[in-house]
């Protein structure tokens, strides 16, 4: 997941939160734009965790090998903006659905837009896609776009309340700790999957007034690795009915 932000006329943003280098991540990542470097992927982290693990991708890991992945969840990018799709999000969507793991979809929100025509933007992508109990819907913000506190938590509850309304299911809220901190204050009743680099996995605590977390991602390298508190049966809790 990417703190930098791209022109949504070009190639959109890549989310990977590393608030220190955010600079460098820009400049580096629209020189390199349209590059898809082949790596060689993690199966689980290298030491003992007791937590679930998982990985999430998007456009930027378009061939990502889930049948290998020793992931218990996957989550994938599928839109931002009001209109931009990502392609990898269908062929994504079937793989996870083929591996029978917990599986997600998020949208990057620009809090410069209209959150309803955000909202039913990512909507109609992930709904035009079969469907399955346990899908998990997420809010990916990790932008201001320029707006102020009260606006950007305001941007977020609208967003989050209209796809609660719409599909009954309360969607995840992914952000940056300093991030989510700073913009999420009365947002503790969304699960929250967090991303703090500088933290061994699951060694952090939640941001603003939430009272516990759901995910924590704890690396990009070479490809997004997060852990959950939960089983994944709790983590399928969370989806869609």
């Amino acid at each position: 997941m990417s703190i930098h932000r791209l022109s949504l006329g070009g190639r959109p943003s890549r989310r990977r939160l590393r608030s220190a280098l955010a600079a460098a991540t820009l400049a580096v990542s629209a020189a390199t734009a349209g590059v898809t470097a082949a790596v060689a992927l993690p199966a689980a982290p290298a030491y003992a965790n007791p937590h679930t693990y998982g990985q999430d991708v998007s456009g930027y890991e378009a061939d990502h090998d889930w049948m290998n992945s020793r992931a218990q969840f996957g989550f994938i990018k599928a839109t931002e903006g009001t209109d931009w799709v990502d392609s990898s999000f269908p062929r994504h969507w079937r793989e996870l659905a083929k591996k029978g793991i917990v599986r997600g979809a998020y949208h990057y929100g620009h809090p410069s837009n209209d959150p309803i025509a955000e909202a039913n933007h990512f909507l109609s992508v992930v709904n035009s896609q079969p469907s399955k109990p346990g899908d998990i819907l997420v809010l990916d913000l990790e932008t201001a776009d320029g707006e102020s506190v009260e606006q950007v938590n305001k941007w977020a509850k609208t967003w989050l309340e209209y796809v609660t309304a719409k599909t009954g299911t309360r969607p995840m809220f992914y952000s940056g700790w300093n991030f989510a901190n700073k913009y999420g204050r009365g947002l503790g009743q969304y699960p929250l999957w967090v991303a703090h680099y500088s933290k061994a996995p699951g060694d952090i605590t939640p941001p603003a007034d939430w009272k516990t977390w759901a995910i924590h991602q704890y690396t990009d390298e070479p490809i997004d690795q997060n852990v959950s508190s939960l089983t994944p049966a709790q983590l399928r809790a969370l989806g869609r009915r």
